[in-house]
């Protein structure tokens, strides 16, 4: 595992443990954040803990063509229960991924230091959220880094069933119609591999990264 000084650098990813952690240390940089992105890396560590850098071996992404959408799902969507809208309250949808609460986990990774981190991002035009309403009120989201290529997304909330698919759906055909290479989900869950994410290896996905429009 490799320690981090104030140098904007990254070992190869190859070099990460068998859990997947890559390094320790470091800030959260705008310019770090995008280095360690470009280079198939994310932070995720806990409040009070040292910066985590993560690159597991297997990589969760949807292929934008392979996106599953249930018939229940989509009978959901036809309903118009839903209105999505793109980049119209990041902050709003960053802070309820944070304060949500989620089954087996006792806290929550995204720090106040994550928040701000990825505030600035977003006003760098480099961070993007996804917004979904019902009756006027935000119910789900998601945010992520946009590569250009490849949408990193980050994390989802959802205050009523269903918003978070629905936030992820429309990201996903928004993505495909940009020609976008792949949604990355960074680690295997059943929810993600019921929308149609699978797992690829590490050296595929850096490929991937690799590529351009």
């Amino acid at each position: 595992m490799y320690f981090l000084s104030k140098e904007l650098f990254f070992p190869p990813v190859s070099l990460a443990n068998v859990e997947g952690v890559l390094a320790v240390g470091g800030d959260l940089s705008p310019e770090r954040l995008m280095l360690a992105y470009k280079s198939g890396i994310f932070p995720w560590f806990e409040n009070n803990n040292p910066i985590l850098w993560w690159s597991p071996n297997l990589r969760m992404v949807l292929f934008l063509e392979e996106l599953v959408i249930s018939k229940s799902m989509q009978n959901i969507l036809n309903r118009n229960i839903f209105t999505v809208t793109f980049n119209q309250n990041f902050r709003e949808v960053i802070s309820n991924c944070q304060k949500i609460k989620r089954d087996g986990q006792n806290g929550t990774w995204i720090t106040n230091d994550m928040v701000e981190a990825y505030c600035k991002l977003h006003e760098l035009g480099i961070a993007k959220s996804v917004e979904v309403w019902q009756n006027g009120a935000l119910v789900g989201g998601l945010y992520g880094v946009d590569l250009g290529h490849v949408f990193c997304g980050e994390s989802m909330f959802s205050k009523v069933s269903n918003a978070s698919k629905a936030a992820f759906i429309a990201l996903a055909n928004q993505l495909k119609i940009d020609n976008y290479k792949v949604l990355d989900c960074q680690v295997y869950n059943e929810h993600l591999e019921s929308l149609g994410c699978r797992e690829i290896e590490r050296e595929e996905f850096i490929e991937i990264l690799k590529l351009d429009n």
